[in-house]
């Protein structure tokens, strides 16, 4: 079973988007999928009500998901982290016990633009068409993540 685990900041946004997305694109007997953020203001709360109505948009439901922490056992149980903005990038690096760990942790967006470390910007503070530019970014990067993985 491949486990792939989604980071950003708050995880309300766009990991929850990323974790709706490709959990909906894997078989779930072959994949295992979550997301976390790397602060701790929203532990235990739903994903922004934006990302679950742009999910919701294209037949993906993020409803049940709750927001959680990073921990440094994530090293552990996942086999890629990926992260959405160069921030959060290197607070994982800064938390990896050792090489292993930090070969586990890339820019999702260097699925698409390989080499580039572009980055999924945060839509919370952007209005409602910063959730659908998101949700496109994360569903292309989703699609080859799917095709590298089969």
């Amino acid at each position: 079973m491949i486990s792939v685990l989604m980071v950003c900041l708050g995880n309300i946004c766009r990991s929850p988007l990323a974790e709706g997305i490709l959990k909906s694109k894997v078989n779930s007997k072959k994949f295992y999928v979550d997301s976390a953020g790397t602060g701790a203001w929203h532990v235990g709360n739903p994903p922004d009500f934006r990302s679950i109505e742009v999910a919701s948009k294209y037949g993906i439901d993020i409803t049940s998901q709750e927001a959680r922490q990073f921990t440094q056992e994530d090293f552990d149980k996942f086999d890629l982290i990926y992260v959405m903005d160069a921030s959060n990038y290197q607070n994982l690096l800064k938390l990896a016990k050792n090489e292993e760990n930090r070969s586990k942790v890339k820019m999702i967006l260097n699925e698409l633009y390989p080499g580039k470390n572009k980055e999924v910007p945060d839509p919370y503070y952007g209005g409602d068409y910063g959730f659908e530019k998101v949700y496109q970014m994360l569903e292309e990067a989703c699609n080859l993540i799917v095709k590298k993985a089969v």
